[in-house]
């Protein structure tokens, strides 16, 4: 099994000192974040369209080690939309730089608490993975709607892995357990801010750090995903001042030892 740990995004302004050197200009966060960790998942493709010449120039500046997860455009999980073949379509063919050079780690469709267990939302997800079938595809349920055995067995006929997440303790939010419903599994730490959670900013509701007795406690769910899948993902989220570097590199030990 292969174990690649890092964070979600990294070019954060508030990363400036407690992460990168004082001065970092943001054109150089990449090339300080690639020291500290051969994973990331890339946000800007959730606000806007990836094209093939920007993944290529962040591809050739990543090497042949690092590996990426793209979230899928959020027209796909928060926006109706009449034409999901086509825009998975065009999302794939942005994709051929990290393709070609096999550091494509999964596409990431991350819906919102709002997506409900409905036909229309399960014909939705239908079209989605045909769509992505071409590539590492991985689901990430923000509600208990979707947290049964028969969604669970959908994914894996199409082998389309299933997220394990850390929220908050909140009812209605996922716990966190383990899933393996593809070789690939993907867990994803979002802070436990259980103030912040429903009423916060993008930035305030993973204002969290988590101790390390919370790390310990996931360490055994994790090596269980990780004996049966050949890629371990973790991604961290918590990245209000660079606490999910610091979260995601104290996990790593624990799972290394």
């Amino acid at each position: 099994m292969d174990l690649l740990i890092g964070t979600s995004g990294y070019s954060y302004k508030d990363w400036v000192g407690p992460v990168y050197p004082e001065g970092c200009r943001q054109t150089e966060y990449f090339d300080h974040y690639r020291k500290i960790f051969t994973f990331t998942e890339l946000n800007f493709s959730y606000y806007a369209f990836p094209s093939a010449k920007t993944l290529a120039a962040l591809q050739e500046k990543a090497g042949d080690e690092f590996r990426f997860a793209l979230k899928a455009h959020r027209s796909m999980t928060h926006e109706e939309s009449d034409d999901i073949p086509g825009l998975c379509a065009r999302f794939v063919e942005a994709l051929s730089p990290f393709r070609e050079a096999g550091s494509l780690a999964s596409v990431l469709l991350q819906f919102p608490y709002s997506f409900h267990y409905t036909r229309e939302n399960r014909l939705r997800l239908d079209r989605l993975c045909t769509g992505f079938e071409s590539v590492p595809l991985h689901v990430e349920f923000r509600n208990t709607d979707w947290s049964s055995e028969q969604v669970s067995e959908g994914l894996r006929t199409r082998g389309v892995g299933l997220v394990a997440s850390d929220y908050p303790d909140l009812k209605g939010l996922p716990g966190f357990a383990a899933a393996q419903t593809s070789p690939i599994a993907y867990a994803r730490f979002h802070g436990r801010n259980r103030t912040n959670w429903w009423k916060g900013t993008n930035v305030s509701r993973y204002d969290y750090r988590y101790t390390t007795e919370e790390l310990i406690e996931q360490v055994p769910i994790l090596k269980e995903m990780g004996e049966k899948a050949q890629v371990l993902l973790v991604a961290f989220n918590n990245h209000y001042k660079g606490q999910a570097v610091d979260n995601a590199l104290e996990l790593k030990g624990l799972l290394e030892e």
